[in-house]
């Protein structure tokens, strides 16, 4: 394919004038049209095109559909906001248009973020181009998938709220970075869970991830939880030579041997380039898991009540009393997977379990953020497994429990509960190896990234 060439690539080409845009894009999307329809990773495409200016000169986004979009419809994959097509864009969407990018649709993800597979949408189930009988990953499937099926420079925003930018970044064999929570704004992004809710980028290399950050990044006064920093560029310089590297031993208990054996021949890899490796252990972890799924579904069932049918989304007839509307209408909008977390949070938070469960869930949480701090203070990154288990086939999927789908998050939260920065790149087919470094070292991880990928 004439336009398989990285964003590096896509850009010198393009200012050097040696890019017919019109053609590159309409090739662009018509591809994008015909790889949806056969995977479905696509919530809508966009028609209306932009002209080649600024310093992307027309470089095509595609954005989760959690993220508002104006003029596009943003449903979150649920059928309670069908229908809803925002005035404005979210922060993250609009510095890309003022940078010159072209937002060339919305990718297919769980409802509201709820799942690991993807496989929670109103609109359908993504699937994984590398092989259509197996998930994507969730909840941003659509968004890696993209990625993944297309060769075109292109980058895709992400949002994740316990690994669901690293997850379907090592089913689908791309990277995925999720930034320190806060360092991306949050405006305009329709909320799972507002503590640990961070937008990020899944791209086909390191270096696009540093120049999808670079443009996102940065405070924004209209996000109250927006750190006080200004936008910076971002590098993704080869740098392994004394790189101290932890192990956690936790992090390779019940998993795949195959998963296990890619991840520990990476890291060996890089340790023959330089790295100095060390085992080390975070004995929180075990307890990870628990607290993450009592805090995301507390703050879910909150964020959630706005849907009654009142003001946004889906409505219904008005008749009868007020408790009567609401639950017709949640009824019909909310999936299984949303009326279940729905549920669990309410109960968690309940007066009389508030202290039981979500407070203690807070102070573990706590506790899981001190001991990431204990490795960082001797060591640069942590290496693990990024998913216990190879992109899973939907036939397999589809046997596991409620219990078993959150179980497969194990790896993935205990970053996403301390908010810090964390990065999957591939390494081995559907499989990810999982950098991990303290808050605010999206540089150092960069790097760090970018050294182990150049050594393939």
């Amino acid at each position: 394919m004439k336009y398989d060439i990285s964003v590096h690539e896509f850009l010198e080409q393009s200012h050097g004038g040696n890019i017919d845009y019109s053609d590159f894009v309409l090739s662009y999307l018509e591809d994008l049209k015909t790889v949806s329809k056969r995977l479905r990773l696509m919530q809508c495409i966009s028609g209306k095109l932009v002209k080649p200016q600024h310093d992307l000169y027309g470089l095509p986004f595609t954005v989760k559909d959690n993220i508002c979009t104006q003029g596009m419809q943003s449903s979150a994959g649920s059928k309670i906001l069908e229908g809803y097509v925002p005035p404005f864009d979210a922060t993250a969407v609009l510095r890309v248009k003022e940078a010159g990018g072209f937002i060339a649709g919305k990718t297919n993800c769980d409802e509201f973020g709820f799942g690991t597979f993807s496989t929670n949408s109103a609109y359908g189930i993504p699937k994984n181009p590398l092989d259509p009988t197996r998930t994507c990953g969730g909840s941003s499937g659509g968004a890696a998938g993209v990625i993944a099926a297309l060769g075109y420079p292109q980058i895709s925003l992400g949002e994740s709220t316990g690994g669901s930018i690293s997850c379907p970044a090592a089913f689908c064999n791309v990277v995925g970075l999720t930034p320190t929570y806060g360092l991306v704004s949050r405006y305009g992004l329709i909320d799972y869970a507002n503590s640990l809710d961070k937008i990020g980028v899944i791209t086909r290399r390191v270096e696009d991830a540093a120049l999808g950050l670079s443009l996102i990044a940065g405070h924004d006064p209209r996000d109250s939880t927006s750190l006080q920093i200004s936008q910076k560029e971002y590098k993704a310089e080869h740098d392994l030579k004394g790189v101290k590297i932890a192990v956690p031993k936790e992090y390779f208990q019940h998993i795949d041997k195959q998963v296990e054996k890619n991840v520990r021949d990476a890291i060996k890899k890089m340790e023959s380039n330089g790295a100095i490796i060390s085992e080390v252990s975070l004995p929180s972890t075990k307890y990870a898991l628990a607290a993450y799924y009592i805090i995301a579904t507390s703050e879910a069932s909150t964020n959630l009540s706005r849907y009654c049918g009142m003001r946004y989304g889906l409505h219904g007839k008005l008749k009868g009393g007020f408790n009567e509307y609401f639950t017709a209408v949640r009824t019909e909008g909310f999936g299984e997977e949303a009326k279940r977390r729905i549920i669990l949070g309410t109960f968690a938070r309940m007066s009389g379990y508030r202290e039981q469960y979500y407070m203690k869930a807070m102070r573990v949480r706590t506790l899981i953020t001190q001991d990431f701090k204990k490795i960082f203070a001797k060591h640069d990154v942590i290496c693990a497994p990024t998913m216990p288990v190879p992109a899973p086939r939907f036939r397999e999927i589809e046997k596991l429990t409620p219990l078993q789908n959150y179980q497969m998050d194990v790896l993935t939260v205990p970053a996403n509960l301390s908010g810090v920065p964390h990065m999957s790149v591939p390494c081995g087919r559907t499989i990810g190896l999982h950098m991990i470094c303290d808050h605010l070292q999206e540089q150092k991880l960069l790097n760090i990234a970018a050294g182990f990928e150049g050594l393939k």
